[in-house]
C-alpha cells in the first residue's frame, strides 16, 4: 500500500513514472513513428504548462507523394520531399489558431537552422531533444541568442531512429 504522504519521490525512483522531460520526448518518439521518410523518423510536441499544444512529423506536404512511395528527392544530399517535424508542429498551430508563445520544444533530433529560425520565431523559450544529430553550430549560437534554453534528454534504449 502506498503512504499517503508520498508526494511521487518513490514512484520515480521504482521508475513507476516518468519526469515531464522524459514523458513528452517520449511521446515526441511515437509522433516521429508517422513519418513517411526513412532518412530519419522524427517528431515534434509543443508544450505550454504540461499540456501538448500540436505534434509534428517529417513527412510530405499535404496531397503530395511520400517517399516512403515514390523514393527520396535529394538535393545536396538532402531529401527535400519532406517537410521537417518542428516546422510541421509550427503549422499544426497556425492552421488551428493556436499559439505557441512561450512553449518548449519536444524533438527527437537537434533541430536544423531552418527549423531552428522557425522556431525562435514561433516564440518557443525550451528546447528539449533526444539525439544530438548533425548539431549546426550557428543553430545553437541562434537558440543561444535568442535565449532559448536547450536540453539534451537522452532517453533509455536510445531515441535515435536515424536510418
Amino acid at each position: 500500500m502506498m503512504d499517503p504522504a508520498d508526494k511521487g519521490e518513490n514512484r520515480k525512483v521504482m521508475g513507476m513514472r516518468p519526469e515531464w522531460d522524459t514523458y513528452f520526448l517520449r511521446i515526441a518518439q511515437v509522433v516521429g513513428e508517422r513519418s513517411t521518410c526513412d532518412r530519419a523518423h522524427v517528431g515534434c510536441v509543443l508544450v505550454v504548462d504540461k499540456r501538448i499544444l500540436t505534434t509534428g512529423y517529417n513527412g510530405s506536404p499535404t496531397g503530395q507523394e511520400h517517399c516512403d512511395d515514390v523514393g527520396h528527392l535529394l538535393v545536396d544530399g538532402h531529401c527535400v520531399r519532406t517537410i521537417h517535424a518542428e516546422t510541421n508542429a509550427i503549422i499544426q498551430a497556425a492552421l488551428h489558431g493556436v499559439s505557441t508563445k512561450g512553449a518548449t520544444c519536444y524533438v527527437t533530433h537537434y533541430p536544423c537552422l531552418n527549423c531552428t529560425k522557425a522556431l525562435i520565431n514561433a516564440g518557443i523559450i525550451r528546447l528539449v531533444y533526444e539525439t544530438a544529430y548533425s548539431i549546426d553550430p550557428i543553430a545553437q549560437s541562434f537558440f543561444q541568442a535568442a535565449g532559448v534554453e536547450e536540453t539534451r534528454v537522452p532517453l533509455p534504449n536510445g531515441g535515435d531512429q536515424t536510418a
